[in-house]
């Protein structure tokens, strides 16, 4: 081919055509690319912004008179945006925009410790149920009393109807069903007709409690009931009425000196004044710590159980006051003329202008001191003036107040009659036989409250020989060798058993050697120094 036709060849091909897969490859480099553009376009324009509005002082960072406005708008919105970071403190702090302040609790209102508020006014009823002994209930507002129904009326209430068995023993399920059950509900609204006030109680409030349960018994009617009276009322100073629902007129009149101390207005019976008693407050239920005692912790002024004491000695004394003691010969029947000692103690011996005397209470059902002359004798050998008392349900307080007073030392079976320890001067001794099986109760009712009282207590736990129950039961029955097994069936098989059916009989030589401690303690000796020496005595 010449040179022409060459040239012609070359002319008639068409152009070279990349290929493929170069194509290909720098289509995906753009792709990628690109987003990487556009982020970093965003990010060196968020870096502008932000250091043209940030509150820290920069020195790349120079604000003109012309962006004055833009950057005050933008300032604004990064502060929008700092929810945890202050620009000052760097520290981290986390807030509530428009926090919320909480209600405070319902026992605070029942213990008088809610600070007040602009809606202290408005009608209001809250309960507290937290506590496994007791629930109390707290009204504000016109409060008006409804006899016929049970009920408290509190016009303006808003919320619905609470209710209520004011008693302190909550956990016992069948005594409280047996109290009765109050209402605090709303009043007849404005529509409706309203209870006229028959006395209306001005800026004095009301504390409502029950008064049924296991009233008549001693104990329960001081741990249940005036225990915990003092425990809820005494922070008003006499400035509160009580309102007694299944009031008994014995009641208060065996306890007319402590309840004249805790409130100065008539006591109202819920059940039996039909009158309508108007209040602008109302606390209904009491509080209570535990089995005869106070806890100052719990106590908004720290009062204690020696408080109570005190306002006890403080009521009975006045009726002693009022009421000449009478002579020798005419004692009461329950209390019988003071036995003297029959021991001739060597000169100082013992550090007393009188002898030491010891107060023993005699019980005639259940837990009866079989050799009860013998113990007498026993103490009047020892050094002791005895004086034996037998209380009744009707026996005046006031009188064995009057015997106790003077008393070194009291002697008492476990049962009810213990709890009169309570008219015993602090650093006296209480000594409690314990039957068998009643190890736990006899610690609990009336141990730990002794001690709490300033009082040195001794336990007398009984041998099988000392007790009754050895001719029932054989000497190696469980009710004898293994108490645990039977009380752990829990309170009426206890009850039937170790309370209802025992007497005991005490081995003289072995309770003659505690009360020989005990008559060294009341000279001057320390007891406690020697109960080392007798841990076979004091179990």
């Amino acid at each position: 081919m010449n040179r022409q036709q060459r040239a012609i060849a070359i002319a008639v091909l068409p152009p070279p055509v990349k290929s493929t897969t170069e194509k290909e490859r720098k289509s995906n480099s753009f792709h990628r690319m690109f987003p990487l553009l556009l982020l970093t376009l965003y990010a060196l324009a968020s870096v502008v912004r932000l250091a043209c509005s940030s509150p820290f002082p920069s020195s790349f960072v120079q604000a003109s008179a012309s962006s004055s406005t833009f950057s005050a708008e933008s300032r604004q919105e990064s502060e929008s945006l700092k929810t945890h970071v202050p620009s000052e403190t760097h520290h981290l702090e986390a807030y509530e925009e428009n926090p919320v302040a909480a209600a405070p609790p319902c026992s605070s209102f029942i213990d008088g410790t809610a600070a007040s508020t602009d809606e202290a006014a408005a009608a209001f009823v809250c309960c507290d149920r937290s506590h496994i002994r007791s629930d109390l209930c707290y009204a504000r507002g016109d409060i008006r009393t409804d006899f016929a129904s049970s009920s408290v009326l509190v016009y303006g209430l808003k919320s619905s109807a609470e209710r209520i068995r004011p008693y302190t023993r909550k956990w016992d399920a069948t005594i409280t069903r047996t109290i009765q059950e109050i209402s605090i509900r709303p009043g007849n609204g404005s529509g409706g007709s309203q209870k006229g006030c028959d006395v209306r109680h001005e800026g004095v409030p009301a504390l409502l409690f029950s008064n049924g349960g296991y009233t008549g018994n001693l104990y329960h009617e001081f741990s249940d009931g005036l225990i915990p009276l003092y425990v809820t009322a005494q922070r008003f100073r006499g400035e509160v009425v009580l309102v007694v629902a299944e009031y008994r007129p014995w009641w208060f009149a065996r306890y007319r000196p402590l309840l004249e101390r805790l409130t100065n207005y008539q006591v109202v019976d819920f059940r039996r004044d039909r009158r309508v008693h108007c209040f602008s407050e109302m606390i209904v239920g009491l509080r209570i710590h535990g089995e005869l005692i106070i806890d100052p912790w719990l106590m908004p002024n720290g009062n204690g159980i020696r408080d109570f004491q005190a306002l006890v000695h403080e009521g009975y004394n006045a009726v002693a006051q009022s009421r000449p003691s009478p002579p020798a010969a005419e004692s009461p029947p329950f209390l019988r003329p003071l036995v003297r000692s029959t021991r001739r103690e060597p000169p100082g011996r013992c550090s007393r202008c009188r002898r030491p005397r010891i107060a023993v209470f005699v019980r005639k059902r259940s837990r009866v001191l079989v050799n009860q002359r013998e113990l007498v004798r026993a103490c009047q050998r020892t050094g002791f003036d005895v004086q034996i008392i037998e209380p009744k349900r009707d026996t005046p307080l006031d009188v064995i107040h009057r015997a106790l007073v003077p008393a070194d030392a009291m002697l008492a079976v476990h049962g009810a009659a213990v709890t009169h320890f309570l008219f015993m001067r602090p650093s006296s001794v209480l000594i409690q036989v314990v039957p068998l099986g009643l190890e736990k109760p006899a610690e609990e009712f009336y141990g730990e409250p002794a001690r709490r009282l300033g009082m040195e207590y001794v336990a007398y736990n009984i041998t099988p020989e000392e007790s009754t129950l050895l001719k029932l039961y054989d000497r190696r029955s469980p009710v004898l060798v293994n108490t645990n097994l039977i009380t752990n069936r829990g309170w009426l098989e206890m009850k039937k058993i170790y309370l209802d059916k025992q007497n005991v009989k005490l081995n003289l030589t072995r309770f003659g050697k505690l009360l020989a401690k005990t008559y060294s303690h009341v000279c001057g000796a320390g007891l406690h120094e020697e109960l080392n020496d007798t841990e076979h005595i004091i179990l």
